[in-house]
């Protein structure tokens, strides 16, 4: 149940302000680490502030977006909402510059793929991306344990995909719309544009349903307001008020998104490649370096490990042959 689980007691949030405040707190320790002994100048100039790296990471999930549209075998719209959601998260922890969005995005998609058990293998799923797939494998790979750590392993996302499906059923029993499936599409495309919003970071699954259902409706020329109000809240009138105005805050903040210019993006991607953290920058020698060190020092665990199996099997071998040469040996404790 949502009302009992890890998403609404940790990841969602009661206003803007609070999530705004908790990016700019990501984006000021990053440059705080990375800008020591520059100027405020030279600062704003080399590094993303806030609302840049905003604007940056919304268009990387429009870029989400359509990846996943596109992907093959076609991935139920449950997964891609897991998806988004541990995207967000990260970013709520994270600044971009410290993981390049690119990176953490198909790892996202991937993790949310093994979750909601949308089973394709790792080879299948790099098949769906354009480049070098063995370097994309080992990204995504690398990127794994890192992407569940910072989701403090809260895997388990509330998608409003089965909420709707409850609201169609019940309207197709207690209203006398006509063919109500034919919201279908408007739901889609409204949940698809949440997606590029706070909404789900802000409100119950439940909530963003009735939204997109409210919102087909009005397309289809259709009223539901006493569908609301009396089948649904008929006897809890007093929870209407605060549901309507969720309902109205989240179809604002739907029809209120805009993505930067394509101009605007490609001056910010080409700033964030100059201002990243190049520890974590699989092109960088320093990430090439570590990495070789990090598997230089697994070998010398394993070896460590091989040699302690080999002395345990070896005095094993002594004390069986000494208790059958000498069976006084042998105690009982």
């Amino acid at each position: 149940m949502y009302a009992l689980s890890s998403q609404k007691k940790y990841w969602t949030f009661k206003t803007e302000q609070e999530l705004a405040e908790l990016r700019l707190a990501q984006n000021v320790r990053f440059i705080a680490k990375h800008g020591a002994g520059m100027t405020e100048e030279q600062k704003l100039a080399h590094f993303l502030s806030a609302d840049e790296e905003r604007q940056l990471l919304k268009q990387y999930e429009s870029h989400m977006k359509e990846f996943c549209k596109k992907f093959e075998p076609p991935m139920p719209k449950y997964v891609v909402g897991t998806a988004f959601h541990y995207f967000k998260r990260f970013y709520l922890n994270n600044s971009a510059m410290d993981y390049h969005p690119k990176e953490i995005l198909a790892t996202c998609i991937y993790l949310a793929c093994k979750v909601e058990e949308f089973n394709v293998s790792i080879a299948q799923f790099v098949a769906n991306t354009k480049g070098d797939r063995v370097k994309a494998m080992d990204i995504i790979l690398s990127n794994e344990l890192l992407l569940m750590q910072e989701l403090n392993y809260y895997l388990t996302i509330h998608n409003p995909m089965r909420p709707i499906e409850g609201f169609l059923i019940d309207i197709k029993t207690r209203c006398n719309m006509k063919n109500p499936d034919r919201l279908r599409p408007w739901i889609e495309d409204f949940i698809d544009k949440t997606f590029l919003t706070d909404v789900p970071l802000m409100y119950a699954p439940s909530q963003i349903a009735l939204a997109a259902v409210l919102h087909a409706a009005s397309k289809e020329q259709e009223n539901l307001d006493s569908y609301v109000t009396e089948s649904l809240f008929g006897s809890a009138k007093d929870k209407l008020p605060v549901l309507i105005e969720a309902v109205r805050r989240v179809r604002s903040l739907v029809n209120n998104t805009k993505l930067p210019t394509k101009e605007l993006f490609r001056f910010l991607d080409k700033k964030l490649e100059k201002c990243r953290n190049q520890e974590n920058n699989p092109d960088s020698q320093i990430y090439k370096q570590r990495m070789k060190k990090m598997y230089e020092d697994e070998d010398d665990l394993d070896a460590m490990g091989s040699s302690f199996h080999m002395n345990v099997s070896d005095a094993s071998l002594e004390v069986s042959q000494l208790n059958t040469t000498n069976p006084a040996n042998m105690t009982l404790d």
